[in-house]
């Protein structure tokens, strides 16, 4: 059943009402460490001035400095740039050993590899701004769209324009854009179809504001009573509706099999929706910091530019600053100086005492857990054990932040994109087995933040060849060595460190290998023994003849 434009209209206001007291919040937070994105959540319908400045309140950049570091970590950790940071798998995992799933799934999975790789595509900059909104305002928006029916298309959506809600699990399943476009665009997409054909009366409306802005509403919400058996949209998971806020009308309905937006949160509060922030967290010690430095700044004024402290006894009324400059009457007759500077405290005390807050902000925006494995110049290089349990160590304290990015923002995308792709006929026919599974599949995350949180399996390992070792230098007995099943760590080992599978041999070319070198140890001892045997013959050969 299609819902009428006035319910929408409703369902917009609702939405504005609930989260008013966030977009105070994020306007705060946006003027101290995104001053770009300020003005932007509490001024939407009016016209801001392109170009004007916006820091005004922003004295101090290092809580944009760490935001922007932690938008680089979130994106090293989880959508590196140059490495596949997934693989795909079927759920059943018979099928999973099957050699033609297997090609089918390496196929799929290279092939959302390249398209995200596209310039038209715009991914990598894309997840930035996302990442970069996750971590000012809690939450970020990405919507995934077909490229000209060829190929993918990604566009983060600023968190000013965009609304949510969530099912009864607390999985965001509903999204309502505000979007802005002059009327003459609105008949553009009309022209082209995106729209329905307008009745008499708002197309005179639209024409008369052809120049001017106008808001066009786009909600995305489970459909309900959905008939599967229809192909248009109303067969669809999703239902999709635009509206012309103005005038109330319904101006396209449509659906998605899949929720279009990825959207994630930083962490939740109960009872709430939208996502809290690192920002949020670290904002007293943003403040703190911004005073702190207006008052080291004064100091500092002070100290290169001092006060001067005059006896008052009118001597002094022409007392002159220039370099060189000769000042009668500036000492006593006992030559004790008339002129003294004013105190302005300790300025290393403030400049410690600002150290200390970046610290706080550097720990919340995870910057000093990035450089963990760096800022070792110098130093001995650590051993592979040591590299790994740094890597665990890593991982366990990433790993409750961002597992819900995985789950929230990338499994929906994932999904989102195989869809577009599977319409666009740009994926492999599905092998007959998958087809009577209905491709159930799954997602297996092989991001550098993955092999982080697995890190503890190699770990344990290399501490146990250690002990191993050990106990046969002291002992002089291997005995240790027959408990590691080293066939069937090592290829796992390097699945945890990134090996890529070209560098890896199979099973096969190993056993080959080992066998061509029990060959050539034997052929070895044959070649050294044979002096030894031919003696021998010619020994107890005439005692054997006779």
């Amino acid at each position: 059943m299609s819902m009428y434009p006035e319910k929408i209209c409703e369902m917009y206001s609702r939405m504005v009402n609930e989260r008013a007291n966030w977009e105070n919040y994020w306007e705060e937070i946006a003027e101290r460490i995104l001053p770009r994105q300020s003005e932007t959540f509490l001024t939407y319908g009016r016209n801001l001035t392109q170009g004007d400045r916006r820091n005004e309140r922003m004295v101090d950049a290092s809580g944009a400095i760490a935001l922007e570091r932690f938008a680089a970590v979130m994106e090293s950790m989880l959508t590196p740039m140059h490495q596949i940071w997934h693989r795909l798998k079927p759920s059943n995992t018979d099928l999973a050993r099957e050699r033609d799933v297997q090609v089918y799934m390496d196929v799929v999975n290279r092939i959302l590899w390249e398209e995200r790789k596209r310039s038209s595509a715009n991914f990598q900059s894309q997840c930035f701004e996302g990442y970069m909104s996750l971590g000012a305002f809690g939450s970020g928006v990405t919507f995934i769209d077909g490229h000209n029916n060829a190929g993918l298309r990604y566009q983060s959506v600023h968190l000013s324009e965009v609304y949510f809600d969530t099912n009864f699990q607390g999985i965001i399943d509903t999204a309502m854009r505000r979007l802005t476009m002059t009327g003459r665009q609105l008949l553009q997409r009309v022209d082209a179809g995106r729209f329905e054909p307008l009745d008499s009366e708002t197309e005179r409306y639209v024409k008369g504001k052809m120049d001017e802005k106008l808001t066009v509403l786009h909600l995305v919400k489970p459909r309900e009573n959905r008939d599967p058996e229809r192909m248009d949209g109303k067969g669809m998971e999703f239902a999709s509706y635009y509206v012309l806020e103005d005038r109330k009308v319904l101006l396209s309905e449509g659906g998605y099999a899949v929720f279009p937006y990825a959207i994630s949160r930083y962490v939740i509060a109960p009872g709430e929706k939208y996502g809290r922030s690192p920002a949020m967290t670290a904002l007293p010690s943003i403040n703190t910091l911004n005073e702190q430095k207006k008052t080291v700044l004064k100091q500092g004024h002070r100290s290169v530019d001092p006060i001067l402290l005059a006896h008052d006894d009118g001597v002094l009324d022409s007392f002159s600053l220039k370099p060189g400059a000769l000042n009668a009457g500036g000492v006593s007759a006992e030559g004790r100086p008339l002129v003294q500077t004013l105190p302005v405290g300790n300025p290393i005390l403030g400049m410690e005492m600002m150290e200390a807050e970046k610290a706080v902000i550097n720990d919340v925006f995870l910057v000093s857990i990035f450089q963990i494995l760096i800022d070792r110049r110098g130093q001995t290089p650590p051993t592979a054990t040591e590299v790994l349990e740094l890597a665990k160590e890593k991982g366990s304290l990433l790993a409750p932040t961002m597992g819900r990015q995985q789950s929230e923002m990338l499994g929906p995308m994932i999904e989102r994109e195989l869809d577009l792709l599977s319409k666009q006929g740009l994926l492999p026919d599905m092998p007959e087995a998958m087809l009577e599974a209905e491709g159930e599949f799954e997602i297996e995350y092989e991001s550098p933040l993955s092999r982080a949180q697995r890190a503890e399996e190699a770990a344990g390992l290399f501490r146990t060849i250690e002990f191993a070792a050990t106990y046969a230098n002291v002992t002089q007995d291997p005995g240790a060595f027959d408990w590691i099943d080293i066939d069937t760590a090592m290829p796992q080992v390097m699945e945890i460190n990134g090996v890529p599978a070209a560098w890896r041999k199979s099973m096969d070319q190993v056993m080959s290998e080992r066998e061509g070198r029990n060959q050539q140890a034997q052929q070895a001892q044959m070649i050294e023994a044979a002096p030894a045997a031919a003696q021998l013959i010619k020994a107890v050969g005439p005692n054997v003849a006779g």
